[in-house]
């Protein structure tokens, strides 16, 4: 079964980082039909029984399927865990609407598989109100539970040692502002109970489909409140390239640019995807690229079931809601007076899957190939809590910090610079083109300050925003 490419959202309240207005001036935000928050998740069978090889991955679905030890080699982590820095004492928090009934078991068949220790605790709460039973015939369902499981395995993959709280929250979102508000709660009570110290958000919404720039404002209280409690909010950048969806039930596009909120929010860290060429080893048979599978034909039949451009790339570009805060300052010539995004870039391309396992019901129980922001965002999360770790504390708002590094030339941040977000799709008969960003030398729209080499960056990172 494929699963739509959807989106999703979060809360907070008043910004206190912002060179000049909080909001971009001249570009108000346009009313659309309503707002949806859904996960930002891509996912297709791929075996019910064995964990499928590379190898199979590149005959069912002409990509790889990359496992735990890959991406770990991948982004250089084992010096790290080698020193006992695998993110112990540690706790990342993941937030998904409705979760998994199986997400524990479904954990414990990935960590056997791929022969990772159990996370030394692994909670799963819901204080913004009871989860309702899970429905398998409910697409939504279906998606919220693929999500939940993709962003728990990866999260502890690449940072084996920490602690994993899941918080569930009982209403998805379908339109208008229903569904935030229990979003907003319940990070409001991780972070005032202290639960964590990274928070990984892979869903995220439209800026245009908000009625105004007051109605996000409305929001973000939970992003104020980690900010001045030293928590990290990450978020995805989505997976429509330069544009996102319009409507509620994610068949349309903007036919414009278009980015995501809360990875816009000063508050947040944005993540965005690459695409990685690997060996069965997990060393690199070329650089990191921009990702960007809108035009890969071979994919796009066995994923969409026709070879026609289709919007499935990293988001990025500009907000038209925040202004530009002052850590982007010395990028200001590539996002001007706006808040740009992405900060940070990981793994995210249809091109280069990853595995999860999946028993939640509604669908056959197997491994399932999976892609998208949503797996770059939960990356980055297990990459944040190693340097917490380092540093001994939790590091908070970490942007600052990534900026400086980045002026500093830090060994740790590569650079990507080939690639594009520019996305071609047909709707209602018409084919067409949004013009994204491409990558190049330095800071860029496509891939923000680059990727990470962990045994490096993650040291640098630890004091950089060591306060």
């Amino acid at each position: 079964m494929l699963h739509r490419s959807l989106r999703c959202l979060r809360a907070a309240g008043a910004l206190t980082l912002v060179s000049g207005s909080l909001f971009a001036s001249g570009a108000p935000v346009v009313a659309a039909a309503g707002i949806a928050i859904q996960p930002m998740l891509i996912a297709r069978f791929a075996s019910a029984a064995q964990v499928p090889s590379n190898q199979d991955c590149v005959l069912q679905f002409s990509a790889p399927c990359y496992q735990p030890a890959q991406l770990q080699t991948a982004y250089d982590e084992q010096p790290l865990f080698n020193r006992g820095i695998t993110g112990k004492g540690q706790t990342i928090v993941i937030v998904d609407s409705l979760g998994s009934p199986t997400i524990r078991s479904d954990l414990r068949a990935f960590d056997s598989a791929f022969g990772l220790p159990a996370p030394p605790s692994f909670q799963v709460i819901s204080p913004a109100g009871r989860v309702p039973r899970y429905d398998g015939k409910k697409d939504t369902d279906l998606s919220w539970a693929a999500e939940t499981t993709l962003d728990v395995d990866w999260a502890h993959a690449m940072a084996p040692g920490a602690n994993i709280l899941l918080v569930e929250t009982p209403v998805p979102e379908t339109s208008g502002l229903k569904g935030f508000p229990q979003i907003v709660e319940a990070e409001n009570y991780v972070i005032d109970h202290h639960l964590g110290q990274v928070i990984s958000q892979s869903f995220g919404t439209a800026e245009a489909t908000f009625p105004s720039a007051a109605s996000i404002e409305g929001l973000r209280s939970a992003y104020v409140n980690a900010e001045q409690n030293g928590v990290t909010v990450l978020a995805a950048t989505g997976d429509d390239g330069a544009t996102d969806q319009s409507n509620d039930a994610g068949t349309l596009l903007f036919t414009h640019r278009a980015v995501l909120w809360p990875a816009t929010d000063p508050l947040v860290t944005a993540v965005g995807g690459t695409q990685l060429a690997l060996d069965i080893n997990g060393q690199r048979t070329a650089p990191d690229a921009v990702w960007n599978d809108g035009s890969n034909v071979e994919l796009l039949n066995t994923f969409e079931g026709s070879p026609d451009p289709t919007g499935i790339a990293t988001g990025g570009g500009e907000s038209a809601v925040f202004g530009r805060p002052s850590y982007q300052d010395g990028v200001a010539s590539v996002v001007g007076d706006h808040r740009g995004i992405p900060d940070i870039s990981m793994s995210a391309a249809c091109s280069g899957l990853v595995l999860t396992y999946n028993s939640f019901g509604g669908e056959q129980a197997g491994w399932y190939a999976s892609c998208g922001t949503s797996e770059a965002t939960p990356l980055f999360a297990g990459i944040v809590a190693l340097a917490a770790q380092v540093a001994g504390h939790s590091l908070g708002l970490i942007n600052p910090a990534l900026y400086r590094l980045y002026a500093e030339h830090a060994s740790g941040l590569v650079d990507i610079t080939q690639g594009n977000n520019t996305v071609s799709f047909s709707q209602h008969g018409t084919m067409y083109t949004v013009k994204g960003y491409g990558a190049g030398r330095g800071y860029d729209l496509a891939s923000g300050v680059g990727t990470v080499n962990a045994d490096l960056f993650v040291p640098e990172l630890a004091r950089a925003a060591g306060g």
